[in-house]
């Protein structure tokens, strides 16, 4: 089985900025993608960043400039981070990691979600 662990949310002032660490354990490899999405009250759950194990990024338009996603190569192929600046109060919402397409043994699993971190954002 595998976890995705994620800690960094919290609560900010507008213009302020988080960190979002996630931790993919479990014997996992052979990850295509890590990311993060979000899903505000009453709202989809969409897209923030994603990024390739080549390096290829995806942001979504309204956090390009602001929110920069990478992988934490010190820890392992299995983290992603996530540096949100600049923050804005409808930026308030859960955030999820979420691994695509990945192997454990010899079985290849199309994705899973971690449980989410609430990020608040006040004006």
């Amino acid at each position: 089985q595998v976890q995705l662990v994620e800690s960094g949310g919290g609560s900010v002032q507008a213009g302020g900025s988080l960190r979002l660490s996630c931790a993919a354990s479990g014997s996992i490899f052979n990850i295509d993608a890590m990311g993060w999405y979000r899903q505000a009250p009453g709202k989809e759950r969409e897209l923030v960043a994603a990024i390739t194990t080549g390096g290829i990024t995806t942001y979504a338009e309204a956090v390009k400039g602001r929110f920069t996603i990478s992988r934490d190569n010190a820890k392992s192929k299995s983290t992603v981070v996530l540096q949100m600046n600049s923050l804005e109060p409808e930026e308030t919402a859960v955030y999820y990691c979420n691994v695509k397409r990945f192997s454990i043994a010899a079985t290849r699993y199309p994705e899973v979600w971690g449980q989410g971190t609430l990020v608040t954002v006040s004006s």
